[in-house]
């Protein structure tokens, strides 16, 4: 499966690489893996707008004390970088965005007619992971989390958003060609009432939540085993567990419960009483990590993208010099209607630069001969259905236009 490997294809199709200077398991995006990502994001950010979420932006670093009200340090210390000390304050640098999200939310007093509140960020995080456990864009020390926080008015309200993201994780990995069982499972993540040093103490919660979980799960009816000892700190949680090519099993998507932050926030509405109540918390990821879901996806399609992901969508072929003119006047058609194209200006014989692109996995190549010139036309070749015919370049670019906003 070596061919499949993210960490070899990722350079050969000038992805992204690990520069030692810079320093390990921090990638950096080479342009056509810059565009990847941001399909990404953009896919995340149109989806979860769709469905009601409010994305924000909020800082890489926060006080120290943040992370000490949340519980996560020093409960997560050891994958936390060290403190970085300002005017005599102590900041860090984020691994996390929840105190974020949770102060965010506190800024004003809220009804119960606004919840559920989805708050959602593309958030860029930073975590210590041991030299032994980088692995490519799999494992890294900062990666980009598509994260969300549900602030719910009741347990009903919760077990029912628990649910919406789990349409949404199962929407987006469709999309993305993955299948249940095949490609990736559900697990339900535990805690373990005996490690109070572990895990937020606080039985009678922990009973109520796994049993809340539990129930989501087999009302859906969908396939999944149950695992102690992996839940958060905070409440267990659904994770969608996937494997690379070399086997290795990691969570890709996660949704938890969150019984221990409302309180330690103090995180209220007022209710139809008038009265405060405590609000109730789901922590959810609708694809992960960005970095991550590139390598299953790298390793999924062995590079070769369906259109709407591929960095470049089209290749331009002019077969002689005299058809360059036209092959340049396609390109800027192209690029006005939003398809990232490349122009093939070298001297090669037609044959090689099909195999170029075969090699680049370029999706859509443009042949423009005397003919296609004479009648302002291209003759299309698909990388995964063969010769299509000779076209209008307008016929063309509807045609492809409509396959990036299908995502098929």
């Amino acid at each position: 499966m070596e061919e499949r490997d993210h960490k070899k294809l990722g350079p050969e199709l000038e992805l992204f690489y690990i520069d030692q200077t810079v320093g390990k398991g921090l990638p950096m995006f080479l342009p056509k893996g810059a565009t990847l990502k941001r399909e990404l994001e953009r896919f995340v950010i149109e989806e979860e707008l769709k469905r009601g979420y409010l994305h924000v932006h909020t800082p890489d670093l926060a006080k120290l004390e943040l992370y000490e009200k949340s519980g996560h340090y020093p409960h997560y210390k050891d994958s936390m970088y060290a403190p970085i000390e300002i005017d005599d304050e102590k900041y860090m640098l984020r691994p996390m965005t929840c105190p974020h999200h949770f102060q965010l939310y506190l800024s004003k007093p809220h009804s119960y007619r606004e919840l559920p509140m989805r708050i959602a960020e593309l958030a860029q995080l930073y975590r210590y992971e041991q030299s032994g456990e980088l692995m490519g864009l799999q494992r890294v020390r900062t990666f980009c989390l598509a994260d969300a926080h549900i602030i719910c008015a009741d347990e009903e309200q919760a077990a029912d958003e628990v649910s919406n993201a789990l349409d949404l994780i199962e929407h987006m990995a469709g999309v993305f060609g993955l299948k249940l069982e095949a490609d990736y499972r559900f697990r339900l993540s535990l805690g373990d009432r005996a490690n109070t040093e572990k895990y937020y103490k606080n039985d009678a919660a922990w009973e109520k939540s796994e049993g809340l979980l539990r129930e989501v799960m087999q009302k859906r009816g969908e396939k999944f085993e149950e695992a102690k000892d992996e839940a958060a700190f905070y409440g267990p949680k659904i994770d969608v567990q996937m494997k690379n090519v070399n086997g290795k099993e990691d969570t890709a998507f996660t949704v938890q419960y969150d019984f221990c932050m409302p309180d330690r926030f103090n995180l209220t509405y007022v209710g139809e009483d008038g009265k405060d109540h405590r609000a109730f918390v789901v922590h959810r990821s609708s694809i992960g990590a960005i970095e991550r879901i590139m390598a299953f996806l790298i390793e999924k399609y062995a590079g070769a993208f369906p259109l709407w992901l591929s960095p470049v969508q089209a290749r331009i072929l002019p077969i002689a010099g005299t058809h360059k003119d036209f092959a340049q006047n396609v390109l800027s058609q192209f690029k006005q209607a939003g398809i990232r194209a490349e122009l093939d200006e070298s001297n090669e014989t037609l044959g090689k630069k099909i195999r170029e692109a075969k090699t680049q996995k370029i999706p859509y190549m443009l042949v423009i001969g005397d003919q296609e010139v004479a009648y302002k036309t291209a003759t299309l070749e698909s990388r995964d259905k063969g010769k299509i015919g000779t076209l209008s370049i307008d016929e063309i670019v509807s045609k492809l236009n409509e396959e990036i906003k299908a995502r098929v």
